[in-house]
C-alpha cells in the first residue's frame, strides 16, 4: 500500500501540477518512496518539454527496469538525430523483452510502468501498432488504459476509446485517473456539452492544494467547446501567466482569439508565436499539412478567362 505522501505526488502527476513535482525534494534513498517519486519528478521534468533535466535526475547505475526505461524515454524525447531516437526505441524495446523473464529487476508496477513509458515512445514516434502491443489490449493498468484511450482518441476511433474506459470501469477503483479518461473521452465527443469535464475542471481548481495549469488550460478548452469564449480566455491567461511556455496554453489561446473575428490581428500574430516557439506542435503541423494541400490542388485549377461583353 502506498503512503499518504506517495499518493499525494501521484495526483499531483496526474492533474498536472509538474512544477509542484519538480520543485519537491526527494525522499531518503533508503525510503520505499524514493523509486517511485524519482519516477515521477523525472516523468514531470520530461512532460515539461525539459528531458535533460530528467535524465540528470535519474542515477546511471540504478538497474531498476522502470528507471532504465524513465530514461530510455527521456533520451527519445531530448533526440534531434534519427539515429538518437532510434536507438532510445531500441532501448525500451529490449526492456519490454527482459520484463518479460523471471529474473528482471523490477516489481509488478515497474514493469507496468516500463508498458506505458515504451507505449508512450512509441505512439509520439507514430508506431501506433507497436504502442497498443505494448500496453497490451487487456492490460488492467489504469495509467496503461489512459495511454491507450490517448492513442484511440488521436487516431479518430472513440469508439475503441469507450470500449477501454467501459472495460476498465469492471475492475478499477473510482480514483481520479479514471474520472481523467472520462473527461478525455467526454472533450472528444462532447457528451451532455461536455458538462462532465467543465464541472471536473472546476473541482479540481477549487483544490486549494493544487497549482496546475495544465487544468486551467484543459477548462479553457472546454470553454470554448461551450462557446464561453471569454471565460476560456481567462482561464488560458491565467495558465500561461503560471507557464509561459507552455505549448498547450497558447495553442488554446490562439484558437481562442480566431474565433473572434475582431480579434483577427492578435490570432494571428499569436499562431506566428506558436509556430517560432514550437514548429511541431500539432496545431502547426495540421495547418501546414492543410495549407500545402490547398496549394496543391489550386496549382491544377485553371481560372476560366473572363467572358467577354456581347
Amino acid at each position: 500500500m502506498e503512503s499518504s505522501e506517495l499518493y499525494h505526488v501521484k495526483q499531483q502527476f496526474f492533474l498536472g501540477a509538474y512544477k509542484t513535482l519538480i520543485d519537491l525534494t526527494l525522499p531518503d534513498p533508503n525510503s520505499p518512496d524514493y523509486i517511485p517519486t524519482l519516477l515521477y519528478q523525472a516523468r514531470a521534468h520530461i512532460a515539461s518539454d525539459d528531458p535533460n533535466s530528467a535524465l540528470a535526475l535519474i542515477p546511471e547505475d540504478n538497474e531498476n527496469v522502470a528507471v532504465k526505461a524513465v530514461g530510455a524515454l527521456a533520451k527519445y524525447v531530448a533526440a534531434t538525430t534519427d539515429e538518437d531516437k532510434d536507438a532510445a526505441l531500441e532501448s525500451l524495446r529490449d526492456l519490454l523483452v527482459e520484463i518479460e523473464g523471471d529474473d528482471s529487476d523490477g516489481s509488478e508496477k515497474d514493469k507496468a510502468l516500463v508498458r506505458v513509458l515504451a507505449g508512450t515512445a512509441f505512439a509520439r514516434a507514430g508506431e501506433i501498432e507497436e504502442a497498443l502491443d505494448a500496453l497490451g489490449s487487456q492490460t488492467e493498468d489504469l495509467e496503461a488504459v489512459a495511454v491507450l484511450v490517448h492513442i484511440y482518441l488521436s487516431i479518430n476511433r472513440p469508439d475503441l476509446a469507450k470500449r477501454e474506459f467501459e472495460r476498465a470501469k469492471h475492475w478499477a477503483e473510482d480514483d481520479l485517473l479514471l474520472q481523467l479518461i472520462e473527461c478525455n473521452i467526454g472533450l472528444v465527443t462532447g457528451k451532455d456539452a461536455y458538462a462532465n469535464p467543465q464541472s471536473f475542471y472546476t473541482e479540481q481548481l477549487g483544490n486549494p492544494s493544487l497549482s496546475s495549469p495544465h487544468i486551467l488550460t484543459a477548462r479553457g478548452v472546454t470553454r470554448i467547446l461551450r462557446n464561453e469564449f471569454q471565460a476560456a480566455r481567462s482561464d488560458i491567461e491565467e495558465a500561461m501567466q503560471q507557464n509561459a511556455g507552455d505549448a498547450e496554453a497558447l495553442a488554446a489561446y490562439t484558437v481562442a482569439a480566431s474565433l473572434a473575428p475582431q480579434q483577427k490581428g492578435e490570432a494571428d500574430e499569436l499562431f506566428a508565436r506558436l509556430q517560432a516557439e514550437h514548429p511541431n506542435h500539432p496545431l502547426v503541423a495540421d495547418l501546414a499539412a492543410k495549407a500545402s494541400i490547398f496549394d496543391e490542388f489550386a496549382a491544377k485549377f485553371d481560372v476560366p478567362p473572363v467572358a467577354a461583353a456581347a
